[in-house]
């Protein structure tokens, strides 16, 4: 079967990728590029085997190259995977997928021209949490889900200067995916406050006046979803959040991002009495390595932790991998549908309603919660 070539484009962040990519069963070659020459000179040393771009410009016109992976700066992500999609390539790109509704569009329109794939490589969507909470679902332990919450608190002081000031909902997707994707729906309506008031300084790019928003999704099939983005100002340890509960059990993220999280589960009512109150538990998350080649595997982890023979254990005494485990799903799931000529799990239909529910968030919060209509792509 045919391997694919393909580019990774930003090594800050982006360098955790290289080596998945390097490792992957289904790569060929994978080239690299960075605006910042003394960082690509670094990666290149310790990656021999990579390929070193000197401009975006000539990733664009290499024709031998199937994909390119983007993560770079979120005022890019519109115009660089536009770019990416009419030069004839797959693309997949770190959140959020664009910052404007026209944007959205620009790129779902580029999608359907250029019959190539995109992928929004939303890691919430792969972490141990959320294939705990998707198994639960998928076996009937959740019972019918109630209602969801997301979180994400972050603060982003002394960050670069493109998230000064951010809207918070604009980068709402670590709270608003999977919510989306347990809902087995698309979010329709949104109603959002935003609260707290923020340094001058900070309202100056965005004229955002929020640094915390809480919002309200609808979705299509009627279930109901909430969800807090915190970004300046806000004394709270880093979480990204989610919280499921069902009529049978309900799962809920830990205070802290590293935290075990907690089981509900309900006793039900015998011969019309109240049920005893139910059995809360933490639990420890399994490892979901089992989808990945085994090549790639280590990479759920900490490598130095890892032991081949016993993943879960390693898990166990190790700690987990970048964010959650999530980053060699990702990589996975973006070369296989590339391969298998499908769509990607979080192709731009799903990435598109994530994102414009964000940003449909921020307008509701901008016009003191009224309800803001998300529109399709």
């Amino acid at each position: 079967m045919k391997k694919i070539n393909i580019a990774l484009v930003g090594l800050g962040f982006g360098g955790c990728f290289l080596p998945i990519y390097l490792d992957h069963p289904d790569v060929e070659r994978v080239g690299i590029y960075d605006t910042d020459t003394a960082l690509l000179r670094a990666v290149k040393g310790r990656h021999k085997q990579a390929v070193v771009y000197q401009s975006f410009e000539e990733i664009l016109s290499d024709q031998t190259l199937d994909a390119v992976h983007l993560v770079t700066p979120i005022p890019l992500h519109a115009d660089q995977t536009v770019a990416v999609l009419e030069s004839g390539k797959h693309c997949a790109c770190t959140v959020p997928m664009a910052c404007s509704l026209e944007d959205l569009q620009r790129i779902t329109n580029a999608v359907k021209k250029s019959g190539k794939n995109y992928m929004m490589m939303e890691t919430t969507l792969y972490t141990y949490q959320f294939f705990y909470v998707e198994r639960m679902l998928r076996q009937g332990e959740l019972g019918k889900i109630q209602f969801m919450r997301g979180s994400h608190y972050q603060d982003m002081a002394n960050w670069p200067d493109y998230w000064l000031g951010l809207p918070p909902m604009w980068y709402g997707t670590h709270a608003i995916s999977p919510m989306t994707v347990l809902s087995g729906s698309r979010i329709c309506r949104v109603h959002c406050f935003g609260s707290g008031t923020m340094e001058e300084s900070l309202c100056c790019r965005y004229h955002n006046p929020y640094p915390v928003e809480c919002a309200i999704f609808e979705f299509e099939n009627g279930m109901k979803g909430e969800a807090t983005r915190s970004l300046f100002e806000t004394a709270r340890a880093y979480q990204e959040g989610l919280f499921v509960y069902g009529n049978k059990a309900s799962f809920e993220w830990g205070f802290a991002d590293g935290d075990a999280p907690y089981v509900t589960t309900a006793v039900p009512a015998i011969d019309g009495k109240r049920g005893s109150e139910p059995v809360i538990r933490q639990i420890d998350l399994p490892n979901f390595h089992q989808s990945l080649p085994g090549e790639i595997q280590k990479y759920t982890i900490r490598t130095e932790d890892f032991d081949p023979l016993n993943p879960q254990l390693s898990l166990q005494k190790g700690q987990g991998g970048g964010h959650h485990g999530s980053h060699p799903h990702l990589v996975h799931e973006f070369v296989r549908s590339i391969l298998e000529n499908r769509k990607a799990r979080i192709d731009e239909t799903l990435g598109a309603n994530i994102c414009a529910a964000g940003i449909c968030a921020h307008e509701s919060a901008i016009r003191d919660g009224e309800a803001v209509i998300i529109p399709t792509f």
